[in-house]
């Protein structure tokens, strides 16, 4: 059993999310592709992917290889500060690149609501153990919430699929860590809230 927690856990790591999102998010809503040829998308996944995925990832390794965290897991709740600081920079600058683009508001809105919840997360746990894993699929869920409330995006069917599967995450990081039922049900809120917030109201910031 906790062999499978652990392969889920994988599966849906926090740093896949973003890149998973945007995915998602462009195939119930093609106003958010407008402008983009084929090319153009495959080189925004690469982006986007390169810069919240694989740079994190590589940091995550080369803490572990200096003896910054014990393990790549950081099961200890002070070593994941400087991952989670790190991993905000590395957004940051994504948001930087997607914002200097031809970029519909609303995926500049779900970036955005991304960071503030990175920025939440980073302060909490100075103080608790959140759950980094349901704080991104809250997140991807929180966007396409938005997305069916502004645009009328219509998935339904994907939407119960995604609420089952961060079920399943929510069971596996408890059998796989020492997270508390709380902690897994504020992770989810906190990227729900911060993605679909975002979404919904980002319209009228000025950096948008």
């Amino acid at each position: 059993m906790k062999t499978a927690a652990n392969a889920l856990s994988v599966l849906l790591h926090p740093v896949w999310m973003p890149t998973l999102t945007i995915a998602i998010c462009f195939a119930i809503d093609p106003f958010l592709r407008y402008g983009f040829t084929r090319d153009g998308v495959w080189i925004l996944y690469g982006m986007v992917f390169t810069m919240t995925a694989f740079f994190p990832l590589l940091s995550a390794l080369l803490m572990r290889r200096t003896g910054m965290v014990t393990d790549i897991t950081m099961p200890q709740r002070m070593e994941r500060i400087p991952a989670y600081f790190i991993t905000l920079l590395y957004h940051g600058m994504c948001y930087y690149l997607l914002w200097r683009t031809n970029m519909h508001p609303d995926l500049l809105a779900i970036f955005l609501g991304a960071l503030v919840a990175l920025i939440a997360l980073l302060v909490i746990t100075f103080r608790w153990k959140i759950s980094a894993h349901m704080t991104g699929i809250g997140g991807l869920i929180g966007s396409v919430v938005a997305l069916m409330l502004e645009h009328g995006a219509y998935a339904p069917l994907l939407l119960c699929a995604l609420f089952v599967v961060a079920g399943a995450l929510g069971t596996a990081r408890l059998i796989a860590s020492d997270h508390s039922p709380a902690q897994i049900y504020s992770g989810f809120l906190l990227g729900c809230s911060c993605t679909a917030t975002s979404v919904l109201y980002g319209g009228s910031f000025p950096w948008n």
